[in-house]
C-alpha cells in the first residue's frame, strides 16, 4: 500500500500487528523457506531470500527461526510445500487489490478468499484485471526528523539511483528499481540514514478514496485479508 505513505499505515496497524507477531514469524518463515526451494541458501546469490531474512530481522524474528525457516527450505527438516499464487479482484468502491499468497492447497485457499470478498462488498476477479495498475519497486521511508536535512537527502538518495522520492507528512519515501534496490539502500545507510521500511513491494499507479461505509468495510476488509494464513502480502489502490 505503498505510494500514500506507507510509513502512515504502518503505523495505523503497528498496535495489531505487534499482538500477532507470531503470525508474522509464520508467514516469514514461509517466506524464507520457499525462496530457499527456488534459489539456494546463500543470501548473497539469492535476491528473494536476502529480502525475507531483512524482513526477518526487522521484525525482530529471532536467528534460531531464520534458520529452522532455512533448514526446511532445504528439506532439512519436515515441512510443507507450499505454492506462491497471485489473486486479483476488487474491495468495496471498485478498490483494487492485489494478493500475493503461499498455500500447500489452492483448492482450499482460493473459496476461502472468494467468500472473505463477496462477504465484504468485493469480488476475485480475473487474472490481470489489476496487476496492471501496479508496479513492483524497491522502497525505502525515513521518519522525519529535525536532524534530516530534506535536500540533502533527496539528493543523496537520487545520486545513489533512486527513481523518485517521496514527501509524505511525517516520512520521506524512496522508490527504486527492484535490481537498484540493494544499492541505493547500502548507500544511504553508509551515509547514516536508517530506514523504518525496506522492501520490495507493488506501488499502485494512481490511487482512489473511500468514504462512509464503503470505508469502513474496506479497512475491515484488510484487516482480515492481512490476517490470513495463506495471504503473504495485500497490496491496494485504496488510499487510507
Amino acid at each position: 500500500m505503498a505510494g500514500h505513505s506507507k510509513w502512515a499505515n504502518i503505523k495505523h496497524r503497528k498496535s495489531r500487528v505487534d499482538a500477532q507477531r507470531g503470525k508474522i514469524f509464520t508467514k516469514i518463515a514461509k517466506e524464507i523457506m520457499v525462496a530457499v526451494k527456488q534459489g539456494g541458501p546463500d543470501p548473497e546469490g539469492n535476491f528473494k531470500l536476502r529480502l525475507a531474512i531483512q524482513k526477518a530481522r526487522l521484525n525482530n524474528m529471532p536467528n534460531d527461526n531464520i534458520q529452522r525457516a532455512i533448514q526446511r527450505g532445504l528439506g532439512d527438516l519436515d515441512g510443507s510445500n507450499y505454492e506462491e499464487v497471485i489473486y486479483e479482484g476488487y474491495g468495496p468502491g471498485g478498490a483494487a487489490l492485489l494478493l500475493e499468497i503461499l498455500t500447500d492447497n489452492r483448492n482450499r485457499t482460493a473459496p476461502e478468499i472468494r467468500h472473505i470478498l463477496s462477504k465484504h462488498g468485493g469480488s476475485l476477479g480475473e487474472s490481470g484485471c489489476v496487476a496492471w495498475m501496479f508496479q513492483r519497486r524497491g522502497l525505502l521511508v525515513i521518519e522525519k526528523t529535525k536532524e534530516i536535512d530534506e535536500d540533502e537527502f533527496i539528493l543523496a538518495a537520487l545520486d545513489a539511483g533512486a527513481l523518485d522520492v517521496k514527501l509524505e507528512e511525517d516520512s520521506l519515501e524512496v522508490i527504486t528499481e527492484p535490481s537498484d534496490f540493494e544499492d541505493v539502500k547500502q548507500a544511504l545507510n553508509k551515509l547514516g540514514y536508517t530506514f523504518v521500511i525496506e522492501e520490495v513491494t507493488m506501488i499502485p499507479q494512481t490511487t482512489i478514496s473511500l468514504e462512509g461505509n464503503e470505508k469502513e468495510t474496506m479497512e475491515k476488509l484488510l484487516e482480515i485479508l492481512e490476517d490470513h494464513n495463506d495471504i503473504q502480502n495485500v497490496y491496494t489502490n485504496y488510499e487510507r
